[in-house]
């Protein structure tokens, strides 16, 4: 139902306008206040890049912020995330991503963005904190922030909006009569914008999300999406239908697809009900890292990249790598 009201296909998004703009009032005054100097800001002494979005739901952000990650450390640079952290929560701030915390305490992209580039991350609510642990802990040039683009207490370098290219800004309302945060204007003082799928309009970066090979989560086995029988889909991310549509253009027959809420927390009896013996069961990296522990042999996720043209990618990464100091 909530998508019908943000997409702009029912007119129940007229009862909540009241809301939005209520949400609409606070959010411009909080901008203003910092803009002002009534709350303070935080600057980091290292560079720090903001990946975020205007809209709720799901866009593609975490996989530019690992594309950025490996990146930058392909040039040489030592790299740090923070996060809010959101879907987990942790008996303190801020939390150090390892490889023992689960998601539970951290979140699911944290815990993602570790165990696929291996980079420090921590979380917390406000931001600054989470820099501060990175900094006291790590060497790090320069910091990403997952998502933030409205958390106005950190000072940012540079700022990436990532746009899921086929929803765009749906209605164009504020939260919650419509998905924005932020209304569109904003993208008008933002350093890039990047389109994921869709066409992309003026100024803006066409991206790609791609993957071709699923991995057994118990066993760590790839194959090709077509070469896995009897699928079974289930995605818990800002937009599942999308990881479906995948799924399929990559040759998978689908018996089912399950929709969950985006940073859904599973349990084993949950997951082991979707599939019989005969099936497979795939699901998004994202989940993967929530299923790990209690993974079975059917069971396959789908790690994807962000995929950019190249002279697009390395205009960011030149503007980017302006604000760090030459490598030796």
């Amino acid at each position: 139902m909530i998508e019908r009201i943000w997409s702009g296909h029912s007119w129940l998004y007229i009862l909540l306008l009241p809301l939005s703009a209520l949400y609409g009032l606070i959010n411009g005054l909080r901008k203003l206040s910092y803009r002002l100097g009534l709350l303070r800001v935080w600057k980091a002494p290292v560079p720090v890049v903001v990946v975020g979005n205007l809209t709720a739901g799901g866009n593609g952000k975490t996989p530019v912020v690992i594309w950025l990650v490996e990146q930058l450390q392909q040039k040489g640079y030592r790299v740090g995330v923070v996060s809010r952290g959101y879907g987990g929560k942790s008996d303190h701030y801020p939390l150090l991503v390892t490889d023992e915390v689960m998601t539970a305490q951290a979140g699911d992209e944290p815990v993602l963005i570790h165990r696929r580039t291996g980079v420090p991350v921590a979380v917390a609510p406000k931001r600054a904190d989470a820099v501060k642990m990175l900094l006291a802990h790590f060497p790090v040039d320069i910091v990403i922030t997952d998502d933030g683009l409205q958390h106005y207490a950190l000072q940012r370098d540079y700022e990436i909006v990532v746009i899921d290219g086929i929803r765009r800004f749906g209605n164009g309302c504020w939260l919650p009569a419509g998905p924005m945060r932020e209304l569109s204007g904003r993208l008008n003082t933002v350093n890039t914008i990047i389109v994921n799928g869709g066409t992309p309009q003026a100024g803006e970066l066409p991206m790609t999300l791609h993957g071709e090979l699923m991995v057994n989560l118990l066993t760590g086995e790839t194959r090709k999406v077509s070469d896995i029988p009897n699928g079974v889909a289930m995605a818990g991310i800002g937009h599942p239908p999308r990881f479906f549509a995948t799924l399929r253009q990559l040759g998978a027959t689908l018996h089912k697809t399950h929709a969950f809420a985006d940073h859904q927390t599973y349990e084993k009896a949950q997951l082991l009900a979707l599939v019989n013996d005969e099936q497979n069961l795939l699901m998004t990296e994202k989940d993967a890292v929530k299923c790990a522990q209690f993974a079975q042999t059917n069971w396959w996720y789908l790690p994807v990249s962000a995929c950019l043209p190249e002279d697009k990618g390395q205009k960011i990464l030149n503007e980017i790598c302006a604000l760090l100091p030459e490598q030796n």
